[in-house]
């Protein structure tokens, strides 16, 4: 196939409003509510990393379950807190993390919450929970979108693959810079629903060994399939 020549960037301003009908129309919208309150939704966040959905919910249902209060999560011995969420993985260094970064919630605010955020700006917010031991871009973001509805955009592996093939964001960035570069280009109220219909792409048909591109219907978006396909002619 011959390699032609495309923009590096997607230019339009309507660029990803046009991607997020087209995601819609074959996904459905997202409607957003709350799965946990903030507190629970960091927890559950460093739960599950470097692990799958089911292994990460599966450990936090077992938090929850033994501990009844924050305070017992933090008074608990790190090893006991350990093997309770084993299930998630890498639970050694997972145990005291969560316990370093409730006990400092509390310690600077006087109660295990984050409500005080929701006072802030998104900026400010985002830079107190990246204050928190081994809390990353991402954490912060997922926490700030998912429980609280603010326009902050999480990215994933999957919203980082799908966003650089489409050409919105440049591959060289890494996922940490990503989320400011992705974040500059999605309209406030727009973020939750373009950070849904990305990530459901990526799972489903832009997937990162096999893209289906056969079935994609954002190959005119698309600056990756276009560098590398040239329409036929019909010569």
């Amino acid at each position: 196939m011959k390699t032609i020549g495309v923009q590096n960037t997607l230019t339009s301003p309507n660029a990803v409003p046009e991607i997020l009908a087209i995601l819609e129309e074959l996904y459905g919208k997202a409607d957003w509510f709350p799965r946990f309150s903030p507190v629970e939704e960091l927890v559950q966040c460093i739960l599950s990393q470097h692990t799958s959905d089911t292994n990460s919910l599966r450990a936090f249902d077992n938090l929850m379950r033994r501990y009844r209060t924050w305070q017992a999560v933090v008074d608990a011995p790190t090893k006991e807190l350990a093997d309770t969420i084993r299930t998630g993985g890498l639970a050694d260094s997972k145990a005291p993390r969560i316990q370093k970064v409730l006990a400092q919630i509390k310690a600077e605010h006087g109660d295990y919450t984050l409500d005080f955020l929701e006072d802030l700006s998104d900026a400010e917010a985002r830079k107190y929970l990246l204050s928190l031991p081994g809390v990353g871009p991402k954490t912060a973001a997922i926490v700030l979108c998912f429980a609280m509805g603010k326009p902050v955009i999480p990215v994933d592996t999957h919203i980082f693959r799908v966003a650089w093939r489409l050409g919105l964001i440049e591959k060289r960035i890494g996922e940490a810079k990503a989320h400011d570069a992705l974040q500059a280009q999605v309209p406030p109220e727009l973020v939750f629903r373009f950070h849904v219909g990305l990530i459901t792409h990526g799972r489903r048909i832009c997937k990162a060994i096999t893209p289906q591109c056969g079935v994609c219907p954002l190959t005119a978006h698309c600056r990756t399939y276009q560098s590398i396909t040239e329409p036929s002619s019909g010569s």
